[in-house]
């Protein structure tokens, strides 16, 4: 219990680090909630900076990729603890403490906390999300279907990967797929805006 307690409380730190909105406020002057969708996360960035947004795409996955880094240095034959720590990153970046538990989406984050837990799964995940959003231009839909897709994928194709760790992957999704519920809505009314970049 004691590990599991350790595990969750830096996972959830490293993961509220609200790159996105400090990289916007620092660079820029403005707070990046007060623009666009109003999310902190790299799309919503990118509308700003592209530049901007592409850190924080990178930030936000290293992030969660750091918290399973570090469960792995601390506790390395306890590959459970790694996924919890996976899980925990993605529910810090979508409740981080500090911006009063209004955070991100979680794609960025739980892509890079899966990074080297699925790494055969990430990258057809990533590979799923690049075609739909080529296709469509919806980073949303984009989103949704391939991070859906994602305890399945696993299922398939990682060895070693138990009903355990697929409902912690599952719940990730989930909690990734709720964050997402106005672009759901906006899906369904016809409303949902097509990416387009802003200035450098």
């Amino acid at each position: 219990m004691t590990a599991f307690l350790l595990t969750a409380a830096y996972s959830y730190l490293l993961g509220s680090i609200p790159f996105g909105y400090i990289l916007v406020r620092t660079f820029r002057g403005q707070d990046v909630r007060q623009t666009g969708s109003g999310n902190i996360g790299a799309t919503n960035v990118s509308r700003t900076s592209p530049r901007l947004g592409a850190l924080t795409l990178t930030l936000d996955a290293l992030k969660g990729l750091s918290a399973v880094l570090l469960t792995r240095a601390i506790f390395p034959n306890h590959k459970g603890l790694m996924f919890a720590a996976a899980l925990l990153a993605i529910v810090g970046h979508v409740f981080p403490i500090w911006l009063r538990f209004q955070g991100g989406k979680g794609v960025a984050t739980g892509l890079g906390s899966f990074a080297i837990l699925t790494p055969k799964t990430v990258l057809v995940t990533i590979a799923i999300f690049m075609l739909i959003f080529l296709a469509f231009r919806y980073v949303s839909i984009a989103s949704i279907l391939s991070v859906a897709l994602f305890p399945l994928l696993a299922w398939i194709l990682e060895p070693g990967i138990n009903s355990r760790m697929v409902v912690v992957m599952a719940a990730a999704s989930l909690i990734i797929i709720a964050r997402h519920h106005e672009n759901i809505r906006r899906v369904l009314n016809h409303t949902e805006s097509r990416f387009q970049w802003g200035r450098t």
